[in-house]
């Protein structure tokens, strides 16, 4: 049995779990969301809880246990609570400013960087330096502050760019004078 996929999944106060067409509806109070059922996984829903089951005791099957009940776990937990994803800008006259429904970055470049924000996203900007990005998808949410710290990663010699709040950045020495 798989370790993952046994465990039952809990349904707060105000979730429900309905089938669709391709696999698992969820409703919540910060929005509705749709996960895949994968085929020869089944599931039931008792007592405030979904219970997954599993066709066979092949390889994939097992895999796909596990994946059908942590994606439904993800998919709860977004609609009840949400995800979020904190980043911090460094550098000097680096900084962010939220404009409608897009940031603004001044990054260290001959202009300054906009970065349309998705649907279904909300960025906040707390100071001009840090940013938090949240949603009830948690692959969105990590795609969208992904492609936010892709527009100027952190450097290895100062640390400039930005970056996630609890990423460490191993700094490299540089060069020495002679």
């Amino acid at each position: 049995m798989s370790r993952i996929g046994k465990l039952p999944v809990p349904l707060p106060q105000g979730v429900f779990v309905t089938e669709a067409k391709d696999g698992l509806q969820i409703k919540g109070p910060k929005g509705t969301l749709q996960t895949p059922l994968p085929a020869g996984i089944t599931f039931k829903l008792e007592g405030g809880a979904v219970h997954f089951a599993r066709a066979n005791d092949e390889r994939r099957q097992r895999a796909l246990h596990g994946l059908a009940r942590a994606l439904l776990a993800n998919a709860v937990k977004g609609v009840s609570a949400g995800w979020s994803r904190d980043l911090e800008i460094q550098g000097i006259g680096y900084r962010a400013n939220l404009q409608g429904k897009a940031i603004e970055f001044a990054l260290g470049f001959s202009h300054p960087v906009r970065f349309p924000i998705p649907d279904g996203i909300v960025v906040t900007v707390e100071k001009q330096t840090r940013l938090s990005v949240s949603g009830a998808d948690r692959q969105k949410v990590g795609q969208v502050a992904a492609q936010i710290r892709e527009l100027r990663p952190p450097e290895p010699y100062k640390g400039k760019g930005i970056r996630y709040t609890d990423e460490v950045i191993k700094k490299k020495v540089g060069k020495t004078g002679a």
